[in-house]
């Protein structure tokens, strides 16, 4: 018994440590859906693709970071799927799924980022 509630006390401090290095970090710009359209729309100069480019980089990072962080947990609750009262899906695969989901997202930005880098490369 005490030994969870050691590894509960040490996963919240080791949130709490994560939350404050971020807030101490650069925090980028967070756009709205509508603004983000209207970037993208009215984007016709270099420096309108790079900022472009480097929102969706950062989005990139978000999202790998949120992945990397579903890894643990996944470990984690992989551990616990054989049980005499087993539940259906299994703990890990909801993790899995997140994991899959961030993952999808970094690629998306991935692909984002990259054609406002070529747009602003080629209207250089």
């Amino acid at each position: 018994m005490n030994s969870k509630i050691y590894v509960a006390c040490m996963a919240i401090a080791l949130a709490a440590g994560s939350v404050a290095a971020r807030a101490d970090s650069s925090t980028p710009v967070k756009y709205s859906k509508t603004e983000l359209k209207q970037m993208e729309q009215t984007a016709r100069t270099p420096e309108q693709y790079e900022a472009l480019a480097s929102y969706f980089r950062s989005r990139q990072q978000g999202f790998r970071e949120q992945a990397q962080s579903e890894v643990p947990l996944m470990a984690w609750r992989s551990q616990f799927t054989f049980s005499l009262y087993a539940k259906y899906p299994q703990p890990y695969i909801s993790a899995r799924n997140r994991y899959d989901y961030f993952m999808y997202e970094t690629n998306q930005m991935n692909q984002k980022a990259a054609y406002y880098e070529g747009l602003a490369a080629s209207t250089k």
